[in-house]
């Protein structure tokens, strides 16, 4: 999965992959101004739509629980 970011102010630009939370705070940008979104390897199909950083995880967390359960 490829978590994505883009700043709430510039809703035209393009999505960028996210580097992680440390490289993310180096750059002066905090996740609290940052829309994000989730999407499978391929990036062919969006898994969880724009939103916070909190509702993006809380997706991705549901996926891998049942992607590894048996």
């Amino acid at each position: 999965m490829v978590l994505q970011y883009k700043l709430k102010k510039e809703s035209e630009r393009a999505w960028k992959d996210y580097p992680g939370k440390d490289k993310l705070e180096k750059l002066g940008i905090s996740v609290d101004k940052c829309d994000f979104r989730l999407l499978n390897e391929d990036k062919s199909k969006i898994l969880a739509e724009k939103g916070s950083y909190e509702k993006v995880m809380k997706r991705f967390r549901q996926i891998e629980f049942f992607k590894h359960r048996k």
